[in-house]
């Protein structure tokens, strides 16, 4: 746990040195992936409440990174977009997280990731199975 606390902080100042919050580029980083989805989509992939990406899409529309466009055939939902400045801004900080990667992750020793990579699969589905029951 302090280990993903001190990560998270370490991020979190290098995402706030490019103006946004982790959830504000969690946004703008999932919109690279697909663009056009609803606010519903955006909120079932991060993981929080429609309300909650409601009054996040509304303050990234303000700051000019975020454009809601209207679905054609349904008044009530609109499709999310990145402007150019949203997209610059996200590709600048998953560049930043790529950077962060490689030089905590990166230096370690490939057997060292691969075995990294199995223990951490092996936790998460024991932490799903825990769900599960």
């Amino acid at each position: 746990m302090r280990l993903h606390q001190r990560m998270l902080g370490q991020m979190t100042a290098r995402i706030r040195e490019l103006g946004l919050s982790i959830p504000q580029f969690d946004l703008l980083s999932t919109l690279t992936e697909r663009e056009g989805i609803s606010q519903s989509e955006l909120a079932e992939r991060l993981y929080v409440t429609k309300g909650n990406v409601s009054g996040l899409v509304d303050r990234l529309v303000q700051a000019g990174l975020v454009e809601r466009r209207a679905i054609a055939g349904d008044r009530r939902s609109y499709a999310m977009h990145l402007t150019p400045e949203g997209r610059r801004l996200a590709e600048a900080g998953m560049q930043t997280q790529r950077d962060f990667v490689a030089s905590t992750l990166g230096k370690l020793p490939t057997g060292d990731l691969a075995e990294l990579d199995r223990l951490v699969l092996a936790w998460r589905d024991l932490a799903r199975a825990v769900d599960e029951t």
